[in-house]
């Protein structure tokens, strides 16, 4: 950090981990410019940098933004590679990293960086669950809430941070060296962004780059594909899967989630015992199992933790219970994988909305899916009429348009009967009509309730 004192720094994009970043390159030293394209008064934080003396420049992008003068270039991590300052600023040779890379210069505490296409905040949760009940006093950081500059500074050596990754977080590091990073799986998604697979890949693949014979990598063993893909890796690796061994890890043999290393082996749990439904979760259990037990957690904590758990905000997140019907929010499905994973959890009829931002899927892989038991599908947003034709190819008959989540929810409790469930699960991005999909999903689950008192 020393090494930017007295020089220019730009922050591309506020948000949360902007304005952190920014603050902590303030306190350094350096001379720090904070970029937004939006307008001033859709930005956040600009009033309490501009109290610091940090220069705020919002409503787009100046030409003499990017300079020779300038040192460093953290971008926020949403920002496209082909935004014209990332260009100037590659184009000039000034590096260009994410608010992860500039955290863990200052980092004292060892980190877990889990990342994945799928479950990487259930997983995340999960681990952070595990070593608060077993006394090892996390910090839950990252792509899940608090951004890791905010508290890279006040993190004791002998903590954990437990860190949710996202793809965009890790292509932009560069030295960034987690003790355990943990790969979930990799599904298509994003490509919008990334362009490629191979690129995509890559991007989760820094997860281990830097890593050491001291440090962990975390693989699944039942994507061999994955795996061929990010090996060899640096680190020791260790592997999780629910159908079959491993050389070391975890994996479920005989109905007992087993922990397996060299010549040791300890059950850890029932896999009845597993309180959260699905194979997906499932896997997400046995990843945090394994996360767990390797910085130092006692298999008791991860019993009591993983047979009262019962899933995150929308991630197959229960809602009400109207007329016999079980309505489901499940926002965090943004891609044709995930949406998979929580329809085959339930064996009842399903009344599925779906639909969001178009990233050019095709959605054929649902096929399939739809077909064996999801009786109705709503559909909306960009992807809505493409989605409507899977349901036809699929055999559903009910099958209807909603300019709305709010109207997809009235249509679908029209289409269910009792002993149905009506799950939200767009399988899609909420970027066509919401900012987040924490928003789609309260939208949802607002819906629902005004059902209730209908």
């Amino acid at each position: 950090m020393e090494i930017y004192q007295d020089r220019q720094v730009v922050v591309l994009g506020l948000a949360k981990s902007g304005v952190a970043v920014a603050k902590l390159l303030h306190r350094f030293g350096a001379h720090v410019t904070v970029n937004d394209k939006k307008p001033r008064e859709q930005s956040v934080g600009v009033e309490e940098l501009e109290a610091l003396g940090i220069r705020v420049i919002t409503g787009g992008h100046p030409d003499d933004l990017i300079h020779e003068e300038i040192a460093l270039v953290v971008k926020n991590p949403g920002i496209p590679y082909e935004a014209p300052p990332i260009q100037q600023a590659q184009g000039l040779g000034i590096p260009v990293v994410t608010e992860v890379e500039v955290a863990s210069w200052l980092l004292r505490a060892p980190v877990i960086g889990i990342t994945g296409s799928n479950g990487k905040t259930t997983t995340t949760t999960l681990v952070g669950l595990i070593m608060q009940e077993a006394g090892l006093s996390p910090i839950v950081a990252g792509n899940i809430g608090t951004p890791l500059s905010e508290i890279a500074e006040g993190a004791e050596a002998n903590q954990w941070i437990v860190a949710e990754l996202s793809s965009f977080q890790l292509m932009g590091t560069k030295t960034f060296r987690p003790r355990i990073g943990a790969l979930l799986n990799i599904y298509p998604a994003h490509l919008d962004y990334h362009h490629t697979m191979d690129e995509y890949v890559s991007a989760k693949a820094k997860l281990f780059a830097n890593q050491t014979q001291d440090d962990y990598a975390i693989l699944p063993f039942d994507q061999p594909t994955t795996r061929e893909k990010v090996e060899p890796v640096n680190g020791r690796a260790y592997y999780f899967s629910h159908t079959s061994d491993v050389p070391r890890g975890v994996c479920v043999r005989e109905g007992k989630v087993v922990f397996v290393d060299g010549e040791m082996e300890e059950t850890v749990m029932e896999r009845s015992e597993l309180s959260l439904p699905g194979e997906h979760n499932l896997e997400n259990a046995l990843a945090a199992i394994l996360i767990s037990k390797l910085a130092g957690a006692d298999a008791a904590s991860m019993r009591k933790v993983l047979t009262t758990f019962h899933g995150v905000e929308h991630r197959l997140e229960r809602v009400l219970d109207i007329s016999g019907v079980r309505y489901y929010n499940d926002s965090k499905a943004t891609n044709p994988q995930a949406a998979t994973k929580s329809i085959e959890t339930f064996s009842e009829p399903i009344v599925l909305i779906a639909g969001g931002l178009d990233r050019g899927i095709d959605f054929k892989e649902l096929v399939p899916v739809l077909g064996r038991n999801v009786k109705a599908l709503v559909a909306y947003g960009q992807t809505a009429s493409i989605l409507l034709e899977r349901a036809e190819e699929a055999g559903i008959s009910l099958k209807a348009h909603a300019d709305t989540v709010e109207k997809a929810v009235e249509i679908a409790a029209q289409y269910a009967s009792p002993g149905d469930v009506v799950l939200l699960s767009p399988a899609c991005a909420s970027w066509d009509m919401f900012p987040s999909f924490e928003v789609r999903g309260s939208i949802f689950k607002d819906a629902v309730h005004r059902l209730k008192q209908a």
